[in-house]
């Protein structure tokens, strides 16, 4: 249930708001000056908090900008009686989400409190899912070719420069790529991730580029590109081994001159964009087979990145394991299950050609399969 803060120094009309609010549910709390009110922000969450702005001692504006200064980021409405366009203005540039003129229209009230409070909601929500996706994402082990791994990603993330990711499947490219992209000025933008090689070769123009309504027989509306999406942010090129040679042409032409051109259409669009391709195919013998361009594999191949596989890195097996191990668990609501000394040493000895998906795999298995603690017997019958 939310909780709200109203701020104002007259008794009837803090009191009068707080029957309103608890009368629709909200668990309300008061305060008589803003001095009152930034101490009871320090020692309780509110998801709203609502004052006045003229005030004895600290006016509802001081107030606001201290609590956005001490990183309060709840919503926080100004209410005022002396109120006008500037002043308005002026607290919704500093922050405020809404301001309220005095006295106070209820629908105006209860509409914005709502608002407030959804949209506070939805940022909570937004915050939780990032920090899954990126615990998804963590890139686990202290192998020495993980630390190179890591020193690398710290080298190149500060930088647009383009990074050509090359491995076996399952050897975790996509991490590498989702690690550059969170620890780069570009984290708070968006991150657009194509399949190059999930998508027929006949759409993957219009899947990267877009197109107008009528270009082909099944453009019946216009359709937003992957680069024009990714704008301002990250595009992340999976399997560009298997993009078709026409679509590596426009990729080409993009990466030359920061346009895109959306199928149908004679219009460029310009745009910003940092591109970060992998791959498991080796480019240069495609090239020689005439399956990919030389060009394009020099304007990707500025910081070459290749992932070992796991068969090279099986130290980290066991933090691997406790990671996947807590994931899984806590995702399937299951208590935490153990892997005994043996049962480990046994998954260290197995050859993985699947990488560390297939790790992944035999691990979700065997917490589905086995008892409490899993044995090296449980990793010879199920693995």
């Amino acid at each position: 249930m939310a909780r709200i803060l109203v701020v104002d120094d007259e008794r009837f009309i803090r009191n009068t708001i707080k029957d309103i609010l608890e009368h629709e549910k909200y668990i309300v709390d008061i305060a008589e000056d803003a001095t009152q009110a930034f101490e009871k922000a320090k020692t309780k969450h509110y998801d709203l908090i609502l004052t006045d702005i003229v005030m004895p001692g600290i006016s509802g504006i001081v107030l606001l900008e201290k609590l956005k200064e001490d990183g309060f980021e709840s919503p926080i409405m100004i209410m005022s009686a002396h109120g006008n366009i500037e002043i308005a203005v002026e607290c919704i540039k500093k922050g405020a989400f809404d301001f309220l003129e005095k006295p106070l229209d209820l629908n105006r009230l209860l509409v914005s409190t709502r608002n407030a409070l959804d949209k506070n909601k939805l940022v909570k929500e937004t915050k939780t899912l990032k920090k899954k996706i990126q615990r998804n994402y963590e890139m686990i082990g202290e192998s020495p070719c993980v630390k190179k791994l890591r020193h690398l990603i710290e080298l190149i993330s500060q930088t647009d420069t383009r990074v050509l990711i090359t491995g076996d499947n399952g050897t975790g490219k996509e991490v590498v790529a989702r690690q550059i992209y969170q620890n780069s000025p570009r984290a708070d933008k968006p991150f657009i991730e194509v399949n190059c090689a999930a998508i027929p070769s006949e759409l993957i123009e219009s899947e990267l580029f877009g197109h107008e309504k009528g270009a082909f027989t099944s453009a019946v509306k216009q359709r937003i590109g992957k680069f024009e999406q990714a704008d301002g942010g990250t595009i992340f090129l999976d399997e560009i081994g298997d993009m078709s040679l026409s679509a590596q042409a426009k990729v080409l032409r993009c990466l030359q001159e920061n346009v895109i051109s959306p199928v149908g259409s004679d219009k460029l669009i310009k745009i910003n964009v940092r591109v970060i391709a992998a791959t498991n195919k080796n480019l240069e013998q495609e090239i020689e087979n005439g399956n990919f361009r030389e060009d394009l594999f020099h304007r990707l191949n500025v910081v070459p990145i290749h992932i070992d596989p796991l068969s090279k890195r099986i130290e980290d097996i066991p933090l691997l394991v406790e990671y996947f191990t807590q994931i899984i668990c806590e995702a399937q609501g299951r208590s935490i299950k153990t892997f005994s000394k043996e049962a480990i040493e046994k998954l260290q000895q197995l050859r993985w050609r699947g990488n560390i998906r297939e790790l992944r795999n035999i691990v979700e298995r065997l917490i589905i399969l086995c008892d409490n603690t899993i044995t090296a017997q449980d990793v010879e019958e199920y693995a």
